[in-house]
């Protein structure tokens, strides 16, 4: 009978997962691609936007670090994770308020407070990964963080567009609409908080021995297979970092794009996002993550090398679209593939050590390529398109050089890149799975500027 119940309370938890996601997705519509264009209205510079990109990963991934140490004194994960994400639902409020209150040097001031604010949407993250992957069964971690992430998807496109049709309309009076914008994200985090706090927590799994601590944990992680992913996947975000930040500055300040074209470009990404995380999802399922991983990581390094040869906004839109196939099955495998590969008694900690190579990755990459920016050559008319090729030919040789000491963490099918992009997977029974799994069916079980 209480297994009953707990299973109840998971399939009710996974449901208040996705409306969690989905609050998440419209706050991030409305500011992840906004926040360069507002640092721009304040008359930032190239570097300030590098550092605005590389100080709140730098920050972040510290803060990582301390996620297992905080999660054992709140006495679990939520207790960790509720009081950061109401902070962080708060945090939004300095943030709109800066064009108004903070005259004096306001990009510094913008840069502070998105980078606490960063902090506070992320510390969590490794308990609330730990949490998901005890929720979500490994067979069906594929499907239910595609569909998942397809739905936020969505609503992350819908949001951006109205973001973008809320600029435009108060072109005259700029900050205006960055106010209604950064309200907006406030009160869709404090609805996400809502839906965390009614979800179920399983025990989590300890060790009955003391397990490593954290330095320990890092000082291994370079012999271990979970530890060669960690600085493969660091290494990639480090190369796409570079030039990242630069592509809104690219269209908005080079290109001149107004803020609705400057969105349908971007949102090109997120659209194909949308649409190929359930097809990398469904096939990392059967074929391992691995898998996905080695087909998207050959296009990578193509991404950015193809915003050099056109700046038709069809063209770009096209480029996008190549883009958002390619980071979405990245993505999605990368982080089921650390939860495979991580130990259930030490997920929280492995996951925290994950985060912060990234963060710290991230933060390196961003705050290069504001720096080397300015000092760059001209080629094919524009500086920063020699910023996009760098990016492209770096990602390139850590491909070449460091994709193949990773393994398979489980036994999954054997079959070529190409049987697997055309969904000839060889395995029927992960296929009955797939359409058996529902989340709108309460009898089954239900559980990143894609231009870089």
């Amino acid at each position: 009978m209480k297994t009953k119940q707990i299973q109840r309370q998971v399939r009710k938890s996974l449901r208040l997962s996705v409306l969690d996601g989905s609050a998440y997705a419209a706050m991030l519509g409305l500011t992840q691609n906004y926040i360069t264009p507002l640092a721009l209205e304040l008359k930032a510079s190239s570097v300030q936007i590098g550092l605005l990109s590389s100080m709140p990963s730098f920050a972040m991934a510290i803060s990582q670090l301390a996620s297992p140490d905080l999660s054992e004194r709140a006495g679990s994960r939520k207790g960790l994770i509720l009081p950061v994400v109401f902070l962080h639902a708060v945090m939004f409020i300095p943030i709109l308020l800066v064009p108004y209150f903070f005259n004096i040097s306001p990009v510094w001031w913008l840069i502070g407070f998105v980078t606490v604010s960063v902090v506070l949407g992320a510390i969590a993250n490794p308990a609330w990964g730990s949490m998901m992957a005890d929720l979500v069964p490994t067979r069906l971690r594929g499907r239910y963080f595609g569909s998942r992430g397809r739905i936020a998807g969505f609503i992350t496109l819908v949001f951006q567009f109205i973001g973008g049709g809320i600029l435009q309309l108060f072109t005259g009076t700029i900050y205006t609409g960055y106010t209604i914008l950064f309200a907006g994200a406030a009160m869709f985090r404090l609805l996400s908080f809502f839906f965390l706090s009614r979800q179920y927590e399983p025990v989590q799994v300890r060790s009955k021995e003391k397990g490593p601590n954290l330095l320990e944990m890092i000082k291994k992680a370079g012999s271990s297979n979970l530890g060669k992913f960690m600085l493969y996947f660091s290494l990639v975000d480090f190369c796409a970092l570079i030039s990242a930040p630069f592509f809104a500055v690219f269209m908005l300040r080079d290109l001149n794009f107004s803020y609705i074209t400057y969105v349908i470009v971007s949102s090109s990404a997120q659209i194909s996002t949308l649409v190929f995380l359930t097809f990398w999802g469904r096939r990392a399922d059967v074929v391992g993550n691995l898998k996905v991983i080695r087909i998207t990581s050959m296009i990578l390094p193509i991404v950015p090398i193809l915003w050099i040869f056109n700046e038709n906004v069809f063209y770009l839109v096209a480029a996008n679209i190549v883009s958002g196939f390619a980071w979405s099955g990245f993505g999605l495998a990368g982080v089921n593939f650390a939860y495979e590969a991580s130990e259930p008694e030490n997920r929280t900690k492995q996951l925290a050590i994950f985060g912060a190579m990234d963060g710290i990755a991230c933060c390196l990459g961003a705050l290069i390529g504001g720096y080397i920016t300015p000092h760059l050559p001209v080629l094919f008319t524009y500086q920063l398109r020699t910023l996009f090729i760098i990016s492209g030919m770096l990602r390139g040789i850590v491909v070449i050089f460091m994709q193949r000491k990773i393994k398979e963490v489980r036994r999954v099918s054997e079959i070529s890149d190409w049987e697997l992009i055309m969904g000839r997977t060889g395995n029927k029974r992960g296929e009955k799975v797939g359409r058996k799994y529902s989340f709108r069916s309460k009898k089954n079980t239900d559980k990143q500027d894609g231009s870089s």
